[in-house]
């Protein structure tokens, strides 16, 4: 005869249900703790960059109608330089200080950063200096997030956290594409490597601040929606197109640094640098007007209009740009490369027999996923701002531009965990030469793919 079967021990039964229910509810209760700190990055976010959006409209259109403030742009640069040299600290580091923060917390980010950033950027764009919104939101957000940090005594590593979150706050709010805006902030610290661990803070941050910004009454401009069907001559044209947008993104980085480096070894005191980037533009305006000053949207809505352009104007706009950003005035590089892909794309619409609409708005996307080594961002900001209906042709643009646009970025202190075109994982930790955009691994030795595998293998 066959022994009865065991008897079930009920009280394991009842520990093993009590154990999985004590760790479901401490899964529910982080997940709770980190959508409500989202939820104040966000808001913290959203609010500043209503105000700094606010303020940048008004600040233009009071330009527009002024044609003569461009001559204040020495005396504009003179006084941001004498500014940040006395007043700014560590403030002057600007996104580069937030992303070390993030990788190798050392001390708190400057309370000073921003206001310090608001104001610069507003008189930046009053006369006439070529620059964007995104870095500016990204340190306003950095710096008031890093401030609740500090007031709540986060841990280290928590802030470090909701110091992710908080680029995705800025980014989703000020240009109204929450998606992307989560995505940007796992995927800017490092290329190679998404922060999967800050995607619910950063996600939470990035829908939050968008709300915030709608909610205040902020609009977006609300751009052309497309709808392409699969096409494989066509993706290889976009492709063709996105080696060079990616080499456009490399050269506009090369440029930007090449002139920040240039001034600060003729110029060791810092408040001249834009004060002579000031008599540059202000030479620039003269010769070639006003098109390239502020945000240049009208030139991108002209290019998206499906108006063919030469290449001429892509060409002037990375100039100013470079010229504004590298000699030292504050604002961010996104929008005027927006500008420089839309315009590139308009340029090289007839040529490759493409419609210009459609690879100015790839070009919008794919100039910045090079220069910000962001192609997964970009490719969904594409979708958000265009519409699903060019989901490819945006992925291929911003995968190749990514591809091609070397290491060099517009974020020196992006770390590198896999290099590109390499089937070889560099050393965690590593980071871009300032001067050449190469990898800098912290160890001199490179860990080979399969090294890096083996790291998984059971043991």
């Amino acid at each position: 005869m066959s022994s009865p079967p065991p008897t079930p021990d009920v009280a394991s039964l009842l520990d093993r249900a009590t154990e999985a229910l004590r760790a479901q509810a401490d899964v529910t209760v982080h997940l709770v703790r980190w959508i409500v700190l989202g939820a104040i990055s966000g808001a913290l976010a959203g609010l500043s960059s209503y105000v700094f959006l606010e303020g940048l409209d008004e600040v233009t259109e009071f330009r527009l109608s002024h044609d003569w403030l461009v001559w204040l742009l020495p005396a504009a640069g003179l006084v941001v330089g004498l500014v940040y040299r006395y007043l700014g600290g560590r403030a002057v580091h600007g996104n580069e200080l937030l992303l070390d923060e993030i990788h190798e917390p050392t001390t708190w980010v400057p309370r000073r950063m921003a206001p310090l950033v608001l104001g610069g950027t507003w008189l930046t764009h009053l006369v006439g200096g070529s620059a964007g919104r995104e870095g500016t939101a990204l340190q306003m957000s950095g710096s008031l997030t890093d401030l609740f940090s500090r007031v709540v005594r986060l841990r280290p590593d928590d802030r470090r956290l909701l110091l992710i979150s908080s680029l995705g706050g800025a980014f989703g709010a000020v240009f109204g594409v929450p998606l992307a805006g989560a995505v940007f902030a796992l995927e800017v610290q490092t290329i190679g490597r998404i922060r999967y661990e800050a995607l619910v803070p950063a996600l939470t941050a990035s829908l939050v601040g968008d709300l915030v910004v709608q909610g205040l009454g902020y609009d977006h401009e609300v751009r052309r929606q497309f709808d392409i069907p699969l096409d494989g001559v066509l993706l290889a044209k976009v492709a063709i197109a996105g080696v060079a947008f990616g080499l456009t993104a490399a050269a506009f980085s090369a440029l930007a640094h090449a002139i920040k480096g240039l001034l600060a070894r003729v110029l060791p005191w810092s408040p001249l640098r834009p004060f002579v980037g000031g008599v540059a533009l202000l030479a620039l305006v003269l010769l070639c007007g006003h098109d390239y000053s502020g945000l240049s949207l009208p030139l991108v809505d002209r290019s998206l209009a499906g108006e063919h352009l030469s290449f001429v104007v892509f060409a002037l706009k990375l100039l100013f740009t470079a010229i504004t950003l590298g000699s030292g005035f504050p604002g961010g590089e996104v929008t005027p490369l927006f500008v420089i892909g839309g315009t590139l794309g308009a340029a090289l619409g007839t040529p490759l027999h493409v419609d210009v609409a459609l690879l100015a708005a790839v070009g919008f996307v794919a100039v910045f996923a090079g220069a910000a080594n962001t192609p997964l961002a970009c490719a969904i900001m594409g979708v958000e701002l265009f519409g699903a209906g060019a989901t490819l042709p945006f992925a291929v643009g911003c995968v190749v531009a990514y591809i091609f646009s070397s290491h060099r970025g517009i974020y020196p202190t992006q770390r590198i965990d896999m290099a590109k075109g390499s089937w070889r994982i560099e050393a965690r930790g590593s980071r871009v030469n300032k001067q050449r955009g190469q990898v800098v691994p912290r160890s001199s030795r490179a860990v080979k793919l399969h090294e890096h595998l083996s790291r998984f293998s059971p043991r």
